[in-house]
């Protein structure tokens, strides 16, 4: 059992925050109140434990654990940039408790096998691994996967993420398949056709390197064309990595009749512009790219007022050695599951007004809702016991990462907030502190626990 008292507990589906002690057991919340060490001493929780881990959140804040719909563990095929386990260790650091894979793996996500292979590789880690399925068989976009089969196999959804899907009746049957099962599609958005570089964007930053970049209209053509099939066929579709503002402007008019659509924003769209590209290089080129500062405040504003209703990673880990690569040719991508939830309440909490209720909708509860994840993402009697305790005053610097590979472009910068403890299925998963230092509440003769 854990007791975690006197933290400022955010909880999203009741939309308010409050102080109070918080038990866990048996990988659940078992009471929420005040006192609690005081009530369990008088026997009003019963149990016949005798031995408590106690945390005191006295000036934290306890968040539900975070959950990524946006990740890229590497596994299997390119485990020299990542695997499972090295990802999972960089989610619990970076206070994710669930994380959904994407299926470009090699072999991609597209057979019962390989979905079976992550999923089981996951379920040994400390965190929850989900996973989506490829949409179309090897990521080529021409014949759709058995999407029943992989569903009834453990898929938590369907992605080509990487890849866009040109052919618009192969997406418009796949919409209709993953409407029938109640399971998001999520969708890259860039039109290959309209790109001649991609990972930079068409402005300022291609022309300093020479080259001519990914504009805009890359993402919007194929969101307009995806929204509407997404209407017509009653799809729950998720916009993935959101850059340009024309393309919050066009989701924010659909969402007005269509409850079913999401759309993720990334710390890096919503913190860097083209102006890092030039700065950093290939440590900041990325798919779609970083884009100007008037695009980059459409996405807060989207963020701000539920447009982009998902704060994702897009954890996209590559090789020092790939990265040092010429702009043209080095692979495009950053790692995010660290940093993520410092830069989001830096930027967006710190900055920009949002609340942190707003934050933990964003980072936790949507996402659980979107997947379907049965008491995730909040924080209540009964929930999973999946938590983050975050000091929001602390500081720290990017670097020193657990995940395999160090491509930020953050790295170096201070961080606002940190993680002090990562708690999933009530377990303590990621501490900043020796786990020997955690104090114990102890009960002895009649006392009960």
């Amino acid at each position: 059992m854990i007791l975690i008292q006197n933290g400022l507990i955010v909880d999203p589906k009741a939309k308010k925050q409050y102080v109070a002690d918080i038990l866990l057991d048996e990988g659940r919340i078992r009471c929420i109140g005040e006192h609690l060490a005081e009530s369990l001493r008088s026997g009003v929780c019963e149990s016949g434990q005798t031995e408590i881990t106690v945390i005191d959140a006295t000036g934290k804040t306890v968040l539900p654990g975070l959950i990524d719909v946006h990740t890229h563990f590497r596994d299997p095929g390119f485990t020299y940039k990542e695997d499972i386990e090295t990802g999972s260790r960089a989610a619990a650091k970076g206070g994710y408790t669930t994380v959904v894979m994407m299926a470009n793996t090699k072999p991609s996500i597209d057979n019962a096998d390989t979905l079976h292979y992550v999923l089981e590789k996951g379920a040994s880690t400390d965190i929850r691994v989900e996973s989506c399925a490829a949409i179309s068989t090897g990521l080529k976009g021409q014949e759709l996967v058995l999407m029943e089969k992989l569903r009834a196999e453990g898929a938590a959804g369907f992605t080509d993420d990487g890849i866009p899907l040109m052919d618009a009746e192969l997406l418009r049957e796949a919409c209709r398949r993953t409407a029938a099962m109640k399971v998001p599609i999520s969708l890259h958005e860039e039109d290959p056709s309209l790109i001649t570089n991609n990972g930079v964007n068409r402005g300022r930053a291609s022309e300093y390197y020479g080259i001519g970049g990914s504009p805009a209209e890359a993402e919007t053509s194929l969101v307009a064309r995806d929204i509407r099939i997404a209407a017509e066929t009653g799809a729950i579709l998720n916009i993935q990595h959101v850059s340009a503002g024309a393309t919050v402007e066009l989701i924010r008019e659909a969402k007005k009749t269509n409850p079913h659509l999401h759309a993720e924003a990334c710390p890096h769209h919503f913190t860097l512009t083209e102006e890092d590209v030039i700065r950093y290089g290939t440590l900041a080129k990325m798919n779609p790219p970083l884009r100007t500062e008037a695009d980059r405040q459409s996405v807060i504003a989207g963020i701000l007022d539920g447009t982009l209703d998902l704060i994702a990673t897009d954890h996209a880990p590559h090789s020092t050695e790939e990265k040092q690569r010429p702009i043209t040719e080095a692979p495009s991508g950053i790692i995010g599951l660290e940093t993520a939830l410092s830069l989001a309440f830096g930027e967006l909490v710190c900055k920009a007004g949002m609340s942190r209720i707003a934050l933990a909708e964003r980072m936790s509860y949507t996402p659980a809702k979107m997947y379907g994840f049965a008491c995730r993402g909040y924080v209540q009697e009964g929930a999973l016991a999946d938590l983050v305790i975050f000091d929001e005053k602390s500081t720290w610097i990017a670097g020193n990462y657990v995940s395999k590979a160090e491509n930020s472009p953050y790295t170096g910068q201070k961080m606002q907030g940190c993680i002090e403890y990562t708690i999933c299925d009530g377990k303590i998963v990621y501490c900043r502190q020796e786990p020997e230092q955690y104090a114990q509440i102890s009960f002895t003769g009649t006392d009960h626990v």
